[in-house]
């Protein structure tokens, strides 16, 4: 099944194996992944295209932010798995020829009625079968926990349970879960832990975008190198990827100085409710479905208006975005800093996504109600 390589293989000799042997790999990412995430499944799906496989993206949740389309290249991040595997009847037609074949659909359950010309069909001449997955590997980067992946690990079960998995990460709070484990918490970034694994294989397969792609996963999840968990390492790599035509003034320029007229007007009422309790190094905001009918956007345009916050908020260990979504319930947008962990603090109000960035769902629809229950909580949480 997996691993079928000698025991003796070290871990970066088993993953390019694994990809060599892969007919149809997919990357699939969280529900709510990280810019670091989705750039550097971008970087490392250029490679796979070079080593001469087709290979699609998955991610349940929001469309790949406008900042990030630079990297894109075009690429479409797909939010389910189309045509995963398909069905087959088989009939056995020596003894009774087929006249007519008809199907209905009717309360989600189809019914095929076959229809002989003479004679009968027995149950034996009739066979059901199923056809392999379209994908034979999963590449799984920044995904903590198999339920991250938010409704398409529940619809899809029995493919993620038997297609072997390919784990990539850098947080402790990973369960290693896949069929290899490929976990770098030395990494402060996804887009480290794949430089430094493409590195041990064959450094020539990292061209210039592919490059820029780990590099902009890197300044998104360091916010410039900021963040206190930044090492010599991380610096040197960071040179690295530069040395190989790494375009950090294009990113920087594309992540952080690229905001749309939309986007500027969301962050000026997002910044006019902005409030703060520097007692537990907490700030939060609230935006309506009004707020995005004036500024001209749509929830798309919170992943710019999280990294306002971040960036303007230094002092700020939890960061709350609370906003009315289409679906007539509460959302929010909770983002925290070591040692916090955003799934475990928003735990009552369905958190999926990862200890540095959770969505969560509050039932009410008034958001004034949702910004108490929220609040409350966070602060008893946070005082512990």
């Amino acid at each position: 099944m997996f691993l079928t390589t000698a025991v003796s293989l070290l871990l970066h000799e088993q993953f390019l194996s694994q990809i060599k042997r892969a007919e149809r790999p997919v990357i699939v990412l969280s529900e709510t992944p990280h810019i670091d995430d989705i750039a550097t499944a971008f970087g490392l799906a250029r490679i796979i295209e070079a080593l001469g496989k087709k290979i699609d993206i998955l991610s349940a949740g929001a469309p790949v932010p406008q900042n990030l389309a630079f990297l894109a290249n075009g690429r479409v991040v797909l939010h389910d798995l189309p045509n995963i595997r398909s069905v087959t009847i088989t009939i056995d037609c020596a003894n009774a020829k087929v006249d007519t074949l008809t199907h209905v659909t009717e309360n989600d359950i189809l019914r095929i009625d076959v229809t002989p010309k003479h004679g009968a069909w027995r149950s034996d001449d009739v066979r059901v079968s199923t056809t392999g997955y379209r994908y034979d590997v999963i590449l799984m980067i920044g995904v903590s926990d198999i339920t991250a992946l938010g409704d398409v690990a529940t619809a899809y079960a029995d493919f993620f349970f038997n297609t072997p998995i390919i784990n990539i990460d850098h947080t402790a709070a990973n369960e290693h879960f896949g069929h290899m484990n490929l976990v770098d918490i030395s990494a402060v970034a996804n887009g480290e832990a794949c430089f430094d694994l493409l590195t041990r294989i064959d450094e020539n397969l990292i061209d210039a975008d592919v490059a820029t792609c780990f590099l902009a996963g890197m300044i998104a999840k360091t916010k410039s190198f900021k963040t206190p968990n930044v090492t010599p390492k991380t610096l040197k790599t960071a040179g690295a990827l530069m040395n190989k035509g790494g375009r950090r003034d294009e990113i920087v320029e594309k992540l952080y100085r690229t905001r749309s007229v939309e986007t500027l007007r969301l962050w000026g009422r997002a910044l006019a409710r902005l409030k703060v309790d520097n007692d537990v190094r907490l700030v939060w905001t609230l935006l309506t479905k009004q707020d995005f009918i004036a500024a001209g956007t749509n929830e798309h345009a919170l992943d710019d208006i999280v990294e306002e916050l971040l960036a303007t908020s230094p002092d700020a260990d939890v960061v709350a975005i609370l906003y009315e979504h289409d679906d007539d319930h509460i959302a929010v947008r909770l983002h925290t800093s070591r040692p916090h962990d955003a799934l475990q603090l928003g735990s009552p109000f369905k958190a999926s996504g990862t200890r540095e960035a959770a969505h969560l769902s509050l039932s009410t629809t008034d958001i004034v109600e949702a910004e108490k229950i929220l609040i409350t909580h966070l602060r008893i949480e946070l005082k512990r």
